[in-house]
Parts: C-alpha cells; sequence; structure tokens
C-alpha cells in the first residue's frame, strides 16, 4: 500500500482540531515551529520519531495517524474534519446517518444545530471547554456544507422511515425535557426539515438520490465515498439532529475491500427496497401530517 503524505497531514489537522490543544501548544510540546507544524498538516514528510510523538500526544496510534487499516477517531470534532477532507475530493457518496444527510439539510437546521447540540451536552459537564468545541464542530460542518454546494457530488441519501417518524415526534431537540413552548417550536422546525426533503425528492436535483427504507436499521450509521483513485467507508456513531450524540464513540475510517463490499451490498438492497419518487414523496408528506396533528 503506497503511504499518502497529504492524508496524513489530514488526520493529522482532524486529531488536532478534536484535541483541544492549540497549533502553538502541539509545537511548544514536541519542540518544533508552528511553521513546521502546518508544514506538516499540507503534506511534508516528518521523521518517524516526530510521528511517533504527535501520535502520543494527540493520543492516537502511528498506524491509524498513517491511514493503515482502519483509522480509529473518537472525537466528534475530528470525525466532522475527515469527512469534510473526504468530501473534497469524493464524486459520489452514499449516506445512511440518521435522520437526514448533513449536506443536503436547509440552512434553517444550520442556524438551529448550535443551540441543539449545546442543549446535548449535560449541565454536569457544559464546561468552557465543551462548548468551544461545539463551536469548532459548527465551523467544520459550515464548511463540509459550503464544499458540497460547489462542487455538488452525486449523493444518494437512505432515510429510515422510523428515524424520520422520532425526529417529527421528538423536534429539533438535544434533550427532551425542554419547555413545552420551545419543544412546538422544534417540533415545527423537524417539519420544516421534513419538508425540504419532500421538496429535494420532488424537484430531483441532479446527482441527489433519496430514498425512505421502511425496514430497520443498524443505530451505527455509515457513508461510502468514492474518489477517483479509492473508495472509503465511514462508520461513526456521531449524530447531528435527531437524538443527537457528539460525545460518546469511536468512528472507523477504511479502505478494507471486503468491509467495502460488504456495505456496498447492504447499501444496494436497502436502496432496492426503499420508496422512491412519488411513492417517496407521498409517503413522507402523509407521516409529516399524521405527526402535525399528533
Amino acid at each position: 500500500m503506497s503511504v499518502r503524505f497529504d492524508d496524513i497531514g489530514n488526520r493529522l489537522k482532524a486529531f488536532r482540531l478534536g484535541s483541544g490543544l492549540s497549533a502553538e501548544e502541539i509545537a511548544q510540546k514536541l519542540g518544533i515551529s508552528r511553521t513546521a507544524l502546518y508544514r506538516f498538516e499540507k503534506g511534508e514528510l516528518a521523521k518517524i520519531e516526530t510521528l511517533e510523538n504527535l501520535a502520543e500526544l494527540l493520543q492516537v496510534s502511528v498506524p491509524t495517524l498513517l491511514g493503515v487499516g482502519v483509522e480509529y477517531v473518537a472525537s466528534a470534532v475530528s470525525y466532522f474534519e475527515r469527512m469534510r477532507q473526504i468530501e473534497e475530493t469524493a464524486e459520489h457518496i452514499i449516506v445512511l446517518a440518521g435522520p437526514i444527510s448533513y449536506v443536503l439539510s436547509s440552512d434553517a437546521f444550520d442556524a438551529a444545530l448550535g443551540d441543539v447540540l449545546r442543549e446535548s451536552v449535560p449541565e454536569s459537564d457544559k464546561n468552557e471547554r465543551a462548548l468551544a468545541q461545539i463551536e469548532e464542530l459548527m465551523e467544520v460542518l459550515r464548511q463540509r456544507k459550503q464544499c458540497y454546494r460547489r462542487r455538488q457530488p452525486a449523493i444518494v441519501n437512505l432515510i429510515s422511515a422510523a428515524e424520520m417518524q422520532r425526529f417529527l415526534h421528538n423536534g429539533l431537540v438535544g434533550r427532551l425535557d425542554l419547555p413545552d413552548a420551545l419543544r412546538r417550536q422544534r417540533r415545527a422546525l423537524a417539519r420544516a426539515e421534513a419538508e425540504h426533503f419532500i421538496t429535494l425528492m420532488e424537484n430531483e436535483p441532479i446527482g441527489v438520490q433519496i430514498g425512505i427504507v421502511l425496514d430497520t436499521l443498524p443505530h451505527t450509521s455509515f457513508q461510502i465515498f468514492r474518489q477517483p483513485d479509492r473508495q472509503i467507508l465511514v462508520l461513526s456513531p456521531f449524530r447531528l439532529g435527531e437524538e443527537p450524540n457528539i460525545r460518546v464513540g469511536v468512528a472507523m475510517i477504511t479502505s478494507a475491500p471486503e468491509a467495502l463490499a460488504l456495505h456496498e451490498k447492504m447499501a444496494r438492497e436497502l436502496w432496492a427496497s426503499a420508496l422512491k419518487g412519488p411513492a417517496a414523496v407521498r409517503f413522507m408528506r402523509a407521516m409529516t401530517q399524521k405527526m402535525a396533528g399528533a
């Protein structure tokens, strides 16, 4: 397997962002300049001793930093930064990440998401660092959406009907014990987001395919990215929107042929059985109207 130094630099940046340490702090701890660290993040070759020290400081393994085998990511900030990096060159994306694909979501979803993620942090853990990481995460997400809208790679979004129903019932919330007035407002936002996806299904923009899956789906989301020279599989416990989770879990990123083949087969089977086109629009509209009257 050939080593891609630009990928090593991308991983280094992602894990640095998720570590909570600034570039200045890392450079100081390693005894190098901040300029040298930024050069490493742009793909410049680093000594193996430096990579080992970086891996230890960022609390990842050297194989993960090198991208050998499976890349394990325990930080939501690092994970979504890796998604941003991978999407920069992706030509086709398959998404099963409930209840909706973030890059297809509306601007109104973005406007509320920061509050939703802050709500999801328990009061006992709501310190300055935790809130700062949410701001870092939101910036990464904004960059992801800008990249998608600029490049517009083809995307297949598999939506779980059960997860969409919970989303409409609970609303766009970070926790369930919110005041009634706020819950009503967030349910309205969830309905508006469902309408946004109904509009996408009706208009069928080039490169966007959406299917509604009625079968039970795994809780762990996955995405398959096709780049010009390879495919990448991502499995993640991190979630946005419905029952958000940006605090606990380990994502996995790999190009292992067997893992890719198994998940591609799953995606094909789910797509074949999914509601699409007018049938999906009718189903979503009926669900949205039913939940509005519930």
